[in-house]
């Protein structure tokens, strides 16, 4: 049998009249006319070859055959449209779904503890999955699909079939422990390239936004270690006289749980770090995902507005 030879719309007709049992109610329900409704009728019995209805005193009357399918074609009938409003999107949130998104152990700081009730009181069905994105863009990731978001502040040349929005702009502070005696008289540049360093390097490059800076004035710092995490060198620094170079975000959150830590301006002129979440054209349409990047969004911009609340 070839399928494409049928007309999958004569079931429903199949149903709504087994269901009604009466021709102009099923006309109305399907919004079709009397003779429409007609055509299609004898459309079916021919296909199915069997008379299917016949007029009865209150209406019309199933045959055996008809009682005989009746219960496939519901079955069908119920398969479609639960196919159809899956494809519509209206219960996206009852999803069951793992997704998976490529970031730092910075921003599961950030995002997680706002991010997982929202998704437990909303899509309960969803398991999010974090990747670290190791400092590149995870391209063949988004790409095959094992990937479905990427969040961070450092991708750059993506390719057209990417899609990608602004979450937060951060400037730069230096964090330092308070026993730091070489800052006795404050921050300068020539106290600042006095002390030694950590940074952050997920690639295990030594040649960050700062050193760059630097070098664009003939300048070098004392680097002494490159930690594979955003979170890990504010512990190190404590009772230190070393120094990092941070996000605003990152040094605040330091600074708040160790009052041993303080917070200064860098020296010298940094550009902004704009975070982005970036995903591939293959999801953009889909429902679920808009859902979880708006709530990505949400989240880091309550954040925001707290944080200049507080400042």
């Amino acid at each position: 049998m070839n399928i494409g030879s049928k007309d999958l719309n004569l079931l429903y007709v199949f149903h709504v009249l087994y269901q009604e049992c009466n021709a102009s109610r099923a006309a109305s329900r399907m919004a079709l006319s009397q003779p429409a409704l007609s055509h299609k009728l004898n459309r079916l019995r021919e296909e199915l070859g069997d008379p299917l209805f016949v007029r009865a005193p209150r209406g019309l009357s199933p045959t055996p055959r008809a009682h005989e399918l009746a219960p496939q074609v519901q079955r069908l009938v119920g398969d479609l449209d639960a196919f159809y409003d899956a494809c519509d999107g209206r219960d996206y949130l009852a999803r069951s779904e793992h997704i998976h998104i490529y970031t730092t152990d910075y921003m599961e700081q950030v995002l997680l503890p706002n991010l997982l009730p929202r998704l437990r009181r909303h899509a309960p069905g969803v398991v999010l999955v974090t990747h670290n994105t190791r400092g590149v863009l995870p391209r063949d990731e988004l790409e095959k699909g094992t990937c479905d978001l990427a969040i961070a502040g450092f991708y750059e040349n993506l390719p057209d079939t990417f899609h990608q929005q602004r979450l937060r702009s951060e400037d730069f502070l230096v964090l330092a422990s308070r026993a730091n005696e070489r800052l006795a008289q404050g921050l300068d540049l020539d106290a600042f390239l006095a002390c030694e360093h950590l940074l952050t390097t997920l690639t295990g490059d030594l040649n960050g936004i700062v050193d760059r800076a630097l070098a664009a004035r003939g300048l070098v710092r004392n680097v002494v270690a490159g930690l594979s995490s955003f979170v890990a060198p504010t512990r190190v620094i404590r009772g230190t006289d070393l120094l990092l170079t941070c996000l605003r975000s990152v040094a605040e959150e330091a600074v708040s749980r160790d009052p041993e830590l303080v917070m200064l301006p860098v020296p010298f002129a940094l550009p902004q770090v704009e975070v982005m979440q970036i995903w591939h054209a293959r999801t953009d349409a889909d429902r679920l995902r808009q859902w979880l990047r708006q709530q990505i969004q949400d989240v880091v911009s309550a954040q925001a507005i707290q944080g200049a609340a507080t400042d």
